[in-house]
């Protein structure tokens, strides 16, 4: 392959943040997962090659989604795109009730550390409580893997997808808190009480 048609398939990823669920028609859903806490909902979706993740509170929704087909996606309710390539870190306050913040990183391997890297993402990905597909597009393995924690007040997400077409790793970790500039409602709680 060469170096042209790597860096346009690696240039292709996106991830675009959302404040409205979108429908699950725009995706080729491979995999699903719902949580639920007392205060927020979250759903996980994931497909050959990304993922999309909905988080929701007091009745406001923030998505997440991970794509190299971001063109086909909807306008509306769209709060920002990021280009996926090298590395970025981004911060958004949603409705002065949520904080997103994601950390993107892409590289692009030789074949062995490629390999290494499936190996080691396929091991993670079937011990870990995470969603994960694998598909074949006739040359090396290719692998999507998606991760949740989930706290009082906000949850942790890891993407990871591999693509041997331009053996590329990408890896986003992003958090969906709950409140602003770093306070969550039991410090908000915690303060309004003392005083």
């Amino acid at each position: 392959m060469s170096f042209t048609q790597r860096t346009s398939s690696l240039q292709a990823y996106h991830t675009l943040l959302y404040r409205a669920p979108l429908h699950p028609e725009f995706f080729r859903i491979e995999a699903r997962e719902k949580g639920t806490h007392a205060d927020f909902e979250f759903e996980s979706w994931l497909f050959s090659g990304g993922h999309a993740f909905r988080f929701e509170y007091d009745e406001i929704s923030v998505t997440e989604v991970v794509t190299d087909e971001p063109k086909g996606l909807p306008e509306r309710g769209l709060l920002t795109t990021l280009p996926c390539a090298g590395e970025k870190d981004h911060e958004a306050e949603i409705a002065d009730r949520i904080t997103y913040v994601t950390s993107i990183q892409t590289e692009t391997l030789s074949d062995h550390l490629y390999l290494g890297t499936y190996r080691e993402m396929l091991e993670h990905g079937r011990m870990c409580q995470g969603l994960l597909k694998v598909w074949d597009t006739g040359g090396h393995p290719n692998l999507s893997l998606v991760e949740h924690q989930r706290y009082a007040d906000e949850v942790h997400l890891q993407g990871y997808h591999l693509r041997s077409d331009c053996q590329m790793v990408l890896r986003t970790q992003s958090i969906f808190q709950i409140g602003c500039n770093g306070t969550s409602n039991a410090e908000e709680e915690t303060e309004e009480s003392a005083s």
